[in-house]
This record gives structure tokens, sequence and C-alpha cells, in this order.
């Protein structure tokens, strides 16, 4: 979802049906890729320590919405006058990009 925002407050792609496509082909290879951690986390850590496994689990899984949604949802070729630096109006200063 805030890839789709960042790219429609930016103006990126052809038009929405593009870019909602785009993200629906994406989203199974997105998912297995925030999944795969999981199961190894909870396979390892998890048998003993499943507190330390959620937790380490829940800072993977941020650490890697961040990256897609910066990566993903603010592309520094693009060139557009709306987003300058390539970064929404409603992106918080606070977290970089």
């Amino acid at each position: 979802m805030a890839i789709g925002r960042a790219w429609a407050a930016c103006d990126v792609g052809v038009n929405a049906g593009a870019n909602s496509a785009t993200l629906l082909f994406l989203a199974p290879v997105i998912w297995v890729a925030a999944a795969v951690p999981w199961v190894i986390l909870y396979g390892t850590l998890g048998r003993h320590h499943q507190g330390s496994a959620v937790a380490a689990g829940l800072v993977v899984t941020v650490c890697f919405t961040w990256f897609l949604v910066t990566w993903l949802g603010m592309p520094d070729s693009y060139p557009d006058p709306l987003c300058p630096g390539n970064v929404p109006p409603w992106w918080p200063s606070f977290i970089p990009t």
C-alpha cells in the first residue's frame, strides 16, 4: 500500500492500472521474501526462545518493509517535479530514504 501511495503521489508510471498490475505481480514475491526469515528464525531460534524469535522476526520485517518502500516506492532515477528528491510529501522526515 505504501509503495502504491508513493507512486501515486509522485505520479510514477503510466497509470493506476499499470501500477496496480505491477504491484499485484510483485506481491507473491514480496510475500515469500518476507516469510523466509520467519521460517528460518522459527526453525532455529524458535525451538528454545519463542519470544526472541518473534522479536527478531518483527525487526527483520520492519527493516524489510522500509527497504522495499524506499527502494521500489521512491525511484531515484525518475524525474518528477511533484516530489522533490523523489520523496512523497507525506513521507515523515525522520525516516531516511
